[in-house]
């Protein structure tokens, strides 16, 4: 099958799946573009995801749209992002018409209930995936604590307190973070 088409369905299955948001349509599009098509490492593939959460927009649009021009061009860019579109845009029509129908009937609000914790779990999912990948450069099943980066740890340590502690503004934290980290390893000669 040819790689546009492998991304086209790759993406239709993220936006068909990806319930909750762009947060939760990460460890989808992982899963599709690296684990069963193999078309990038995790490596690439954060280094994807970094980028398209620097962006302004939607993170799901921002990745598909990044992983279709890295793989596919421009043609990948149009069925990458279209694939992530598509579904939800259907969905939703249908789900707006159905609700406003039934939105009084109690099993409605115990369906949406019951999807909350699922769409935590796909978000802390993505979290940690990224999470390891940035300290340990690898996923969470095979990392070990003798191969922990302690720059990353480091920056993350002291980003996560000064976000918590003095409430700084996150894009203010995520680019002194790029400054510290660049500065470090050039001065490391990494």
């Amino acid at each position: 099958m040819p790689i546009l088409l492998k991304l086209f369905f790759a993406f239709i299955q993220v936006g068909l799946f990806s319930v909750g948001g762009g947060y939760a349509a990460i460890p989808l599009i992982q899963e599709q573009i690296v684990n069963v098509h193999g078309l990038m490492t995790m490596e690439e593939f954060s280094d994807l995801i970094t980028v398209a959460e620097m962006t302004p927009g939607p993170i799901s649009i921002n990745s598909s749209t990044f992983v279709g021009m890295r793989l596919g061009g421009v043609g990948g860019v149009l069925l990458c992002t279209l694939g992530c579109i598509i579904p939800s845009f259907v969905i939703c029509l249908t789900l707006a018409h159905f609700y406003y129908k039934y939105r009084t009937v109690s099993g409605v609000q115990s369906v949406l209930a019951a999807l909350r914790p699922a769409v935590v779990a796909l978000i802390a999912s993505a979290g940690m995936s990224i999470l390891m990948l940035g300290l340990f450069g690898t996923d969470i099943f095979s990392a070990s604590i003798k191969d922990i980066r302690f720059v990353e740890l480091g920056i993350f340590a002291v980003s996560l307190f000064v976000l918590r502690k003095f409430k700084a503004n996150a894009i203010v934290i995520i680019l002194g973070s790029g400054v510290v980290g660049t500065i470090i390893y050039l001065l490391l000669g990494v």
